[in-house]
């Protein structure tokens, strides 16, 4: 099909069974037409998706009863798009609305907390759209793969990552946790053009050549962390990400399916429009 649905979307859930292998990352499951028809498609949703913000907007600034939030979780290795989703799909929300945080090594202060300490203070505010770049799940993942921290406290997270979200759920956020899957090839090829673009030189971190020669004990960390945590409620999507404008549609269906699962109404007013027109007439 030329387009993209939500539907499509939805189905690159991870379920019980899911096996990170045989995801292709230069798949496009769903589309299967030219690059203008994946154009139309990437902004098929952006009339939804800004009525739909606004509307959780709006019901946040009116501090409605029972106002939603959603966290999006962008995980991937190096080079794999989370920074593209979030100039190309993020940017067309409304700035008042979303708070995009990046996270980093801890740093002294917070390796002395619990690990989930640093990422709180960030959750979002009723109304509000928060964007993690990176998340907690690097300390499943990178501690993991370099024995950052013992095999035990390893395994304690992954039930506290699941305890964590559950609590976020039931306090009213929709979160949605998208792993952008690429290839190793594909990899190298974005790590060539930040070395021979100007332009792109400051993206390039030579750390990056090192987790990429881990890159398999890595793929086996993603495996692990999303079958342990891929839940009914906080559930995981592997979307392969080597088409980038493909990856991007597809994080824009899923942010539309959750505000739209929110059936979110415009706030009830608190006064009259007709006496307050009444009374601008008059002033």
């Amino acid at each position: 099909m030329s387009d993209i649905t939500i539907e499509d979307a939805l189905a690159l859930r991870v379920e019980e069974g899911f096996h990170l292998a045989d995801v292709a990352p230069e798949s496009t499951p769903g589309f299967n037409g030219d690059s203008g028809d994946l154009e139309d498609a990437f902004h098929a949703f952006d009339d939804d998706l800004d009525e739909l913000q606004e509307k959780l907007f709006a019901n946040g600034r009116a501090n409605s009863d029972d106002t939603g939030s959603i966290l999006l979780v962008l995980q991937g290795m190096d080079t794999s798009g989370k920074g593209g989703v979030i100039r190309h799909v993020v940017k067309e929300l409304d700035p008042q609305g979303v708070h995009t945080v990046g996270f980093g090594r801890p740093t002294e202060e917070e390796s002395a907390h619990d690990f989930l300490w640093r990422f709180e203070p960030h959750l979002p505010l009723p109304g509000m759209i928060t964007v993690y770049d990176r998340s907690h799940y690097e300390d499943v993942l990178v501690q993991r793969v370099k024995n950052l921290a013992p095999p035990e406290e390893i395994e304690r997270r992954y039930g506290a990552i699941i305890d964590f979200e559950s609590e976020l759920v039931k306090n009213g956020t929709r979160i949605i946790k998208v792993m952008l899957h690429i290839s190793r090839a594909f990899q190298k090829h974005n790590l060539l053009e930040r070395l021979e673009r100007e332009d792109k030189h400051w993206k390039y971190d030579p750390g990056d050549l090192e987790d990429r020669s881990l890159w398999e004990l890595y793929q086996a960390a993603y495996q692990i962390a999303m079958e342990r945590t891929s839940t009914k409620r906080a559930p995981w999507y592997c979307v392969p990400s080597d088409n980038k404008k493909y990856a991007r549609t597809i994080v824009k269906a899923l942010l539309v399916d959750a505000m739209q699962s929110m059936e979110l109404k415009w706030p009830e007013l608190d006064f009259d429009p007709e006496e307050e027109r009444r009374r601008l007439e008059l002033s």
